[in-house]
């Protein structure tokens, strides 16, 4: 009886130091992963930030709480904000932060991501809400850049560093779209008159300078006449050009020939001529006469 009742002391002795180790063991030793930091309190105090690798840990007494140390992502909500030209959008955005100081982001703020995250949302909305919607939709970095410098100055005593900001989507209202659109096809209209006006300045500009250049050098307009007949009668075209000497024009112009004034010119030298030959006949009938008179 003795024996049995040594054995199975040894056995219930054996059976509570494994009991113990299994309890104690995870307790006195933890890894802690490469981007993992353990914050160490004994006795409810700080103690230290331990990792990575392994650690020992006094069992029952020090209780630790694990950070991660890579980058952490936020998606801030849509936010329905109204600018400085009083318009409503509907804004989100993305935030990137990673903790640099595990002991202030266990010690000064309680549960860190979510702090930063609504942070980010009312940072969103008061930075937004002092631009227009014209620096909203076209200076895209330079509110990123301010809102990230706005959340790091406040999450900088936590041991957070946000590393970038970015304003993902703006959403307008279905008014705003359209007067937009119209605003837009409205400059594009006046670029492409602007565009149309320079380009008629500039071949008026040139055609003055062919023009001068031509009128020192008649025999250039002929040769630009002929140029052109040569271009017409290599396309097949089913009109017959007949070529005329340019001098034939000059007839039918003012002063010419067969022009206005020439026409007159002749008309009154042909009038002219019966009235001076009336004169020289009557003339001479009058000497005559007084010839006679005398004898």
């Amino acid at each position: 009886m003795e024996l049995i009742f040594g054995e199975t002391g040894w056995l219930t002795w054996v059976v509570t130091i494994i009991i113990l180790l299994a309890i104690i063991v995870p307790q006195m030793f933890r890894i802690m992963r490469e981007y993992e930091r353990a914050v160490v309190f004994r006795l409810g105090k700080f103690y230290m930030t331990k990792g990575p690798g392994l650690i020992i840990l006094i069992p029952f007494i020090d209780k630790i709480v694990r950070v991660d140390l890579r980058v952490l992502t936020i998606n801030v909500d849509k936010q329905e904000v109204i600018t400085k030209d009083n318009v409503t959008v509907n804004v989100d955005a993305i935030t990137f932060f990673r903790v640099v100081d595990a002991e202030k982001a266990v010690i000064n703020v309680e549960h860190y991501l979510s702090a930063t995250s609504w942070l980010a949302q009312t940072t969103l909305r008061s930075v937004l809400g002092q631009a227009e919607l014209d620096e909203v939709l076209s200076e895209r970095d330079k509110i990123n850049k301010k809102i990230q410098e706005i959340i790091d100055q406040h999450t900088d005593p936590w041991g957070i560093k946000v590393v970038t900001v970015e304003v993902r989507d703006v959403t307008l209202p279905a008014s705003m779209q359209r007067a937009m659109a119209r605003q837009a096809e409205m400059e594009r209209e006046r670029r492409a008159k602007v565009i149309n006006a320079q380009g008629e300045f500039q071949a008026a500009a040139k055609l003055v300078e062919a023009g001068k250049m031509i009128e020192g050098t008649p025999t250039a307009l002929q040769l630009r006449f002929l140029q052109t007949m040569s271009e017409v009668g290599n396309e097949n075209a089913t009109f017959t050009i007949l070529p005329l000497p340019m001098n034939f024009l000059e007839a039918f112009q003012p002063g010419g020939p067969m022009g206005y004034g020439g026409a007159q010119t002749k008309a009154a030298a042909g009038k002219s001529t019966p009235a001076s030959s009336e004169e020289k006949l009557g003339k001479s009938s009058e000497r005559k006469s007084k010839g006679k008179g005398g004898k």
